[in-house]
């Protein structure tokens, strides 16, 4: 009878591409999983992948043992998810990801929720750009991811997303900006003003100048931070402008220290999303933690992330 652990790690390699990177993933060394992928070669008597310098790729017999090993772990993953008292679980961890507004200012306040409700359960939140998020999905290593950056994914893509919320961003200046105390500014207004932006490489930075270059504004650039929070600071203690959504400016704006202002005609938007690995597994205290969460974000339909129906001969036991 085939190994599960075995299994598993065929399965990771398909996921990861090579025998490298999957030993990465699972903390292994490469002799290790390459020892493991023989071992399974040989209780089935043919090969299962086609190594070549760049990685490996799945002759027809892999790609065959692959699909029913995407059955076998749906199945079991259907069962775990249908026995599992969570409230009962004596450990368990998940890591999420996030991008760093949604971090710091929109998940600490569920998860703090979710351990007072089962604290022997932990969330981790790994915070990254969005291009960092989905490459982490797409390598296994996060169970879920929030982001609000713009996806372009193929079709085919593994990585599935959830829209979630809308979310207006906003122009944020400090108490000695000539614009304290106004409602709305019109886009060409920004063209001589000093702004501070999220690092280039972040996909805030690339949404953000490609909607002032669609207005034909170049950005004089004050300063760059690969965090909201200095980047508030920044806009805080001098003149310069920055745009940021509600959730993140309204302790200092309650304060008096930050001031939101609308941008005239079509405002400007972002959506919020929930992002996964279609091929992966959400756990039962991944599951619990996505119902805590959807309080804060009710649009959240937990129904449809990672989805496991159950074969027809097993959906009527239910």
């Amino acid at each position: 009878m085939i190994n599960l652990n075995k299994l598993e790690i065929f399965s990771i390699v398909v996921r990861a591409g090579s025998f490298s990177a999957a030993a990465e993933q699972l903390l292994m060394t490469q002799p290790a999983v390459s020892q493991h992928i023989q071992d399974l070669e040989a209780s089935l008597g043919t090969r299962l992948f086609d190594r070549g310098r760049r990685g490996v790729t799945l002759t027809p017999a892999g790609a065959t043992l692959h699909r029913y090993t995407r059955a076998i772990f749906d199945l079991v993953a259907a069962a775990e998810n249908a026995i599992t008292d969570v409230e009962h679980l004596a450990t368990g961890q998940i890591t999420a990801g996030a991008t760093p507004g949604i971090s710091v200012y929109l998940l600490p306040e569920p998860i703090q929720e979710f351990h007072n409700r089962y604290p022997k359960l932990g969330v981790t939140v790994a915070t990254g750009t969005t291009p960092q998020i989905l490459a982490d999905l797409r390598a296994g290593r996060l169970a879920f991811g929030l982001i609000e950056g713009e996806v372009d994914e193929p079709a085919d893509s593994v990585v599935a997303i959830q829209p979630l919320q809308v979310v207006d961003q906003w122009l944020i200046v400090g108490t000695k900006h000539r614009w304290w105390g106004q409602a709305q500014i019109e886009m060409a207004a920004l063209r001589d003003e000093t702004f501070i932006m999220r690092q280039r490489s972040s996909q805030t930075r690339i949404w953000l100048d490609g909607v002032l270059h669609q207005y034909g504004i170049e950005p004089r650039i004050g300063a760059e931070f690969d965090n909201v929070e200095s980047i508030k600071r920044a806009v805080m203690y001098n003149t310069s402008i920055t745009l940021l959504p509600e959730y993140v400016v309204r302790p200092e704006v309650e304060m008096g220290r930050l001031w939101m202002i609308a941008i005239a005609g079509e405002p400007l938007q972002r959506t919020l999303k929930l992002v996964w690995n279609r091929e992966g597994y959400l756990s039962p205290v991944t599951r619990a933690f996505l119902t805590c969460l959807r309080r804060y974000l009710p649009e959240l339909e937990i129904g449809q992330v990672g989805a496991l129906p159950l074969p027809p001969e097993l959906a009527g036991s239910r």
